[in-house]
């Protein structure tokens, strides 16, 4: 295993939070503190500033952190070697997923892996593509998978499946009375959109861009923070939601939304694996490869 206090140190400099870092860990504050004291005593030098505003590094912090970090990188590689040469593989894999490939993509593929794998450890973070990005970056997780384009040169790109961005309506409401509505017609009807910093509504934005559309153009009403807020919205408001396909094909199966075709206007776009260039592991690509063979 891994030195523990070097763990502790780590994580707490990644959260920038003893408290985090404990519920993290799942032990106790006070363990937290014990350990990076301890750490701290054998060094003979202050690792974090403390004060009111919260901790961060030292000067001797960041030295630790950068050694502790290429360390930690190195073990997970030689687990991974060593599992492979036993033919049973085991370890920690942090995974940070857009919402919607979070709730209706993934969960299917984690329960395969688990089958197959059930000494990894796997751990999914749930937030909009933009903090996927940046959790990606501060290195808190192993693998994000986003939707939408690449787009910044810091990342490995690797693409995982095409979706789609449908309109939809509540087979209740009036707006769902039509199959096929016109560009202008989007542009007047009431709309339920994804929040600000969503891979969903970045490719909405820049297939409307394409049309000259702007997001102020639209009648918008309401952005909530889930594909599940805008479904449940959308059975008692007489509006229309643009979301994945994979979100909301088992309810259009069974008759509770209609998909509204918009004539001209074509949303797709591409979930992808992403991780900081150069830095993979063979954990992390097991479960890619694992992923792009299983998929449906």
């Amino acid at each position: 295993m891994f030195n523990f206090r070097l763990q502790v140190f780590y994580t707490v400099a990644l959260n920038a939070s003893f408290t985090k870092a404990a519920r993290e860990l799942h032990i106790t504050q006070p363990a937290i503190t014990n350990n990076i004291r301890e750490l701290e005593n054998s060094l003979g030098i202050s690792l974090f500033n403390r004060n009111h505003g919260g901790i961060s590094l030292t000067e001797a912090g960041r030295i630790v952190f950068e050694y502790t970090e290429r360390a930690i990188d190195q073990y997970k590689k030689m687990e991974y070697e060593i599992g492979r040469l036993k033919k049973s593989f085991s370890g920690k894999l942090k995974i940070g997923a857009s919402t919607t490939i979070e709730q209706y993509v993934l969960p299917v593929l984690l329960s395969r892996f688990n089958k197959k794998y059930p000494d990894i450890e796997i751990l999914v973070f749930n937030h909009n593509t933009m903090n996927v990005e940046k959790d990606v970056l501060s290195h808190k997780i192993d693998l994000g998978v986003i939707e939408g384009n690449p787009g910044q040169m810091e990342f490995k790109y690797i693409p995982f499946m095409q979706d789609e961005i449908v309109a939809i309506a509540h087979v209740s409401q009036p707006v769902s009375k039509k199959s096929q509505i016109s560009l202008e017609e989007l542009i007047h009807t009431p709309l339920v959109l994804r929040e600000m910093g969503s891979g969903t509504l970045d490719v909405i934005l820049s297939a409307l861009q394409r049309h000259e559309i702007k997001l102020k153009d639209m009648n918008v009403k309401m952005h909530l923070g889930s594909t599940e807020s805008i479904k449940n919205f959308l059975k008692s408001s007489n509006c229309i939601g643009l979301i994945s396909v994979h979100a909301v094909s088992k309810e259009v199966a069974r008759g509770d939304f209609q998909i509204i075709d918009i004539d001209g206007l074509d949303i797709t776009r591409t979930f992808n694996f992403i991780y900081p260039q150069g830095q993979q592991d063979g954990l992390t690509d097991m479960f890619i490869n694992f992923c792009m063979k299983n998929k449906e």
